[in-house]
């Protein structure tokens, strides 16, 4: 099983999307460090949404749509963000 999830940034506010194998342990990778560059300077990190999805492959999709200009309500919906 694969998810989808979603972070926002307890110093900017920021949100960021993306897919992993445990939600638990990329969460402590993204807010130690170990994340990638966006990750590391702008954290720390809260999980705010968390989707599971049968497989990488569709994991993928789902992140990629929410990054995308059709997705980004249902991203900000989906992250608790009303306008």
């Amino acid at each position: 099983m694969y998810y989808v999830y979603i972070l926002r940034s307890v110093k900017t506010k920021r949100l960021y999307i993306g897919h992993t194998d445990d939600p638990t342990r990329r969460l402590e990778e993204h807010n130690t460090g170990r994340g990638g560059r966006y990750t590391r300077d702008n954290g720390p990190w809260t999980l705010v949404y968390s989707e599971p999805l049968p497989d990488r492959a569709s994991a993928v999709r789902r992140e990629r749509y929410l990054k995308s200009t059709k997705g980004s309500w249902e991203k900000r919906r989906l992250a608790g963000i009303v306008d």
